[in-house]
């Protein structure tokens, strides 16, 4: 069986209070975008050992397979039920580091894809707490549609409605420059923001440069200007709204329609496609 993990992009990113385990509260819009890893998951016929084998292929994953997110997905699942072994071919194409959730992505389509290959029949309420013991934003690929997040980011509303944004043009830029998810969440300072990311959210997107933000920028612009710099140029290109997605480095850019960017991006990954 072949999926298609796909990336996300935070639209708002607010962190709201330390908790006392040493996570973070937060509050974000989840939004799937259209740029995809490969991975493709088939018995192994040679294996009578319970056993998940990955091989990676494409952009250039550090550690061990066998730590990958992917292998852990198929072990947490094989600790409850009787899973036959498996052989995974992920083939990365969502960049790492950027704030994209490529990993966790990966890890919840390996759990959905289990599900639906040995014919588990796991309601996405199981997936979701599977998910959710893998990582933060895990639990969002299960469902993978547009939602208002809370808690560490597994706690989502659907009593926030999230406006649609079919038929706009994302472009996506990644520079070549590695943030530090823990690093940068040791310089912020939680707090509570004045205007609910809830509220704001479903007013017209022209008003959300001037009312979501990510919080994240605040610590990350002043040590890596490069990615200020690109938030900078797509405003100035004329992106309705752009914003770094998590902790970064990737940004993103809302257009209404196509925007020339060839030459704005030089050795920076980037890709343009329309939601």
């Amino acid at each position: 069986m072949v999926v298609f993990p796909n990336a996300k992009i935070n639209i708002g990113l607010n962190i709201v209070e330390r908790r006392p385990d040493g996570y973070h509260n937060i509050e974000s819009v989840f939004y799937p975008i259209n740029i995809y890893d490969r991975m493709q998951v088939d018995v192994d016929e040679e294996s009578e050992i319970p056993a998940c084998t990955l091989t990676l292929d494409g952009i250039e994953i550090e550690g061990k397979p066998e730590e990958n997110l992917v292998v852990r997905a198929y072990q947490l699942l094989a600790q409850d039920r009787n899973l036959p072994a498996v052989k995974v071919k992920l083939t990365k194409l969502i960049p790492m580091g950027a704030g994209l959730g490529g990993g966790s992505s990966d890890a919840a389509f390996m759990l959905k894809t289990l599900n639906e290959l040995f014919e588990l029949q796991l309601s996405d309420d199981v997936l979701e707490a599977y998910a959710a013991r893998l990582g933060a934003d895990c639990a969002f690929f299960i469902k993978n549609k547009p939602m208002y997040a809370t808690g560490i980011g597994n706690i989502f509303s659907d009593d926030v409605p999230i406006p649609s944004l079919t038929g706009k043009t994302l472009v996506l830029v990644k520079p070549n420059v590695f943030v530090s998810t823990r690093e940068a969440y040791s310089m912020i300072v939680p707090a509570k923001p004045k205007n609910p990311l809830s509220l704001c959210i479903n007013q017209p997107i022209s008003s959300w440069k001037e009312t979501i933000y990510n919080d994240f920028e605040a610590s990350v612009f002043p040590k890596f200007p490069l990615i200020k710099q690109v938030k900078e140029t797509l405003y100035e290109l004329g992106a309705v709204y752009a914003s770094m997605s998590g902790s970064g480095s990737s940004v993103f850019g809302i257009f209404e329609n196509p925007v020339e960017i060839e030459d704005e991006f030089s050795d920076m990954f980037v890709i343009q496609n329309t939601f």
